[in-house]
């Protein structure tokens, strides 16, 4: 199990990194969402802040924005009379169907913004700004009966889940494996884990075989996985963490390399091969004029350098440097 009470550092930090403790202290998070993005407004002269701000996109960072959002717009919240609209849709989803047509603020991503997406942006009149905010170390799990494996090179990954090799059993790709048939679940299409681990492990973006499970509900994924001792998936970190006795992390090798367990310290100095950034969007057109849009996104920037995304989320957290570098670029435009 690899949860941790982790402050990633730099060379002028005050962040250290702090000793391990167990998965327990991983919380899941919950909250409440609601209200209209067109709603949204601002105090002046001393008035509470009120409004709305409609967030989209990755089920992976989505546990970082509710927390947030709950944060700012909870009852005793810094801003009690605010609201916020939050839902899981994948990072190509929510850019597709909801932030590039112009119906979300901010739309979180797993991974970077496509130049499809951001010519499409352009040609709707969007103009979005790129804040990346945490790590994550992408989790190859296995059900917890599966004796046979602790370890796997990236490549042997890539190999089950591709479409042009498919192997139908354990024993396919390793003979000291089961001859058992591979049951695979993953991320959905319109999610930015299914881009980032087609493109990484398989060797080519949208490259998968067809007959595995996919969905935006990474518990799932990890519950799929759980009740299946054949089973093979992949999923964020946090997920896995938050779902410690259900499921097993194997250790990734790259390129003949070292075996390495998926860990937040991992991540964070870029030993473990699957760790890769985490992002929001933000519409820069409703930035300008949305005073509550702009005191959200700062508030987001902010948080996500907190404890709390390690402590009670699973991700690595801006460094001091990072938030720094994100307040300047949101000042910028302002």
């Amino acid at each position: 199990m690899a949860g941790n009470n982790f402050r990633p550092s730099t060379g002028t930090s005050r962040r250290t990194l702090l000793a391990a403790v167990g998965a327990g202290g991983v919380l899941g998070l919950t909250g409440c969402v609601g209200g209209d993005s067109d709603d949204s407004n601002s105090g002046g002269d001393g008035e509470e802040l009120t409004g709305s701000v409609r967030i989209s996109g990755s089920s992976t960072v989505f546990p970082v924005a509710q927390a947030v959002g709950n944060n700012f717009s909870d009852d005793d919240g810094v801003h009690p009379q605010t609201d916020y609209d939050l839902s899981k849709d994948g990072s190509g989803g929510g850019f597709r169907n909801v932030f590039i047509p112009g119906d979300s603020d901010i739309n979180n991503a797993s991974r970077p913004i496509k130049n499809s997406e951001l010519q499409d942006c352009q040609d709707n009149g969007i103009d979005p700004i790129e804040f990346q905010i945490a790590q994550d170390a992408l989790t190859i799990v296995v059900n917890n009966d599966a004796d046979w494996v602790d370890e796997m090179e990236v490549s042997t990954i890539g190999e089950i889940w591709s479409p042009e090799t498919a192997p139908e059993t354990w024993a396919d790709v390793n003979s000291d494996w089961p001859d058992q048939e591979y049951n695979l679940f993953g991320a959905a299409t319109t999610s930015g884990t299914f881009d980032y681990f087609t493109e990484r492990v398989v060797g080519e973006e949208d490259s998968i075989r067809d007959d595995y499970e996919g969905t935006e509900r990474d518990d799932q994924i990890a519950a799929g996985v759980a009740g299946d001792d054949a089973a093979f998936g992949y999923l964020p970190f946090a997920y896995y963490v938050n779902n410690p006795d259900q499921v097993k992390a194997i250790s990734v090798i790259e390129d003949g390399g070292e075996a390495v367990a998926p860990s937040l310290e991992a991540a964070q100095s870029g030993e473990y091969p699957l760790a890769r950034p985490l992002f929001f969007y933000v519409n820069n057109n409703k930035l300008a004029d949305n005073q509550t849009l702009q005191e959200f996104v700062r508030y987001y920037i902010e948080q996500a350098g907190e404890d709390f995304v390690a402590d009670q989320i699973g991700y690595v957290p801006s460094s001091d440097d990072r938030v720094q570098s994100n307040l300047d670029k949101l000042d910028e435009q302002l």
